[in-house]
């Protein structure tokens, strides 16, 4: 897979202004990126509208996601 690098500049930039946004959110990523990602680890999301409905899901990480998530932190971080 090629990267493309305006792309990924892009994604850089936009990183940068939601991590600005919403500190506490990066701050927790980056707690649990340094114990809890690992194989079998169950991740939960809850989205709860503006009309008050509530959606859940979540997953059991496999190895695949855990080195999904690994490729997409180091992009993310400027190292990829």
């Amino acid at each position: 897979m090629a990267k493309n690098p305006l792309q990924i500049m892009k994604l850089a930039e936009r990183w940068r202004i939601f991590s600005g946004q919403h500190p506490r959110f990066v701050g927790f990523l980056q707690d649990i990126g340094r114990s809890s990602i690992k194989e079998g680890t169950i991740l939960e999301l809850k989205v709860t509208e503006t009309d008050g409905r509530i959606k859940v899901t979540n997953i059991r990480l496999t190895q695949d996601d855990v080195d999904t998530i690994g490729i997409i932190r180091e992009l993310i971080q400027g190292r990829g």
